[in-house]
């Protein structure tokens, strides 16, 4: 037999490994998912409307035969409903058009929302203004509002408990000291 090594030898591969309770634990099963990804990332990245949009993450969840892809966007001026809506219709279509999931799935197509952390540069960038809390490299949790970014690393106002005062404090950091960051959102 002869195999397209990129995608039919390693759902061959992982079809082969399977045990006898019906788990999958091929190594190779990842590698596929990976680059089920990649080529997912690339197809939505060239559907997006303009370049003030940019591709931020595609997860992929599930079982095989119920996969779920999320495919989260971006934009320098935020994120509307028309957008994501224009990108899961040409993806959607390119992915039934290409048979890259052989089996029932859903996909959605969003903005990332206050559950996903910041990923990249240009998010922080696109934030600047807005109060954040950041998880350190350190273990320490800190709560601010973001002042600047640039491609280095973000100037934040720290905040401060002084009893029932809250005082700022301005503090650069570089990227590599950020383990997670949330923008938060206000009630008031």
């Amino acid at each position: 037999m002869i195999f397209d090594f990129k995608y039919k030898s390693l759902i061959f591969a992982s079809k082969y490994s399977e045990t006898k309770r019906g788990d999958t634990k091929s190594p190779l099963l990842f590698l596929k998912k990976m680059e089920l990804k990649e080529h997912i990332a690339q197809l939505a990245q060239n559907h997006l409307p303009d370049d003030s949009y940019y591709l931020v993450d595609v997860v992929i969840k599930g079982t095989d035969t119920r996969r779920k892809v999320l495919v989260l966007i971006d934009g320098d001026n935020g994120v509307d409903i028309d957008a994501c809506a224009s990108v899961s219709r040409a993806l959607g279509g390119e992915l039934e058009t290409d048979e890259l999931l052989n089996e029932a799935f859903t996909l959605e197509v969003s903005s990332p929302g206050i559950d996903h952390p910041i990923s990249m540069v240009r998010q922080y960038k696109g934030r600047v203004g807005k109060r954040l809390k950041l998880t350190l490299k350190t273990g320490d949790e800190v709560t601010g509002k973001l002042e600047s970014a640039t491609d280095d690393g973000i100037t934040f106002l720290k905040e401060i408990k002084k009893g029932k005062k809250t005082e700022t404090e301005e503090t650069n950091l570089k990227y590599n000291e950020i383990e997670k960051s949330f923008v938060l959102i206000s009630f008031k």
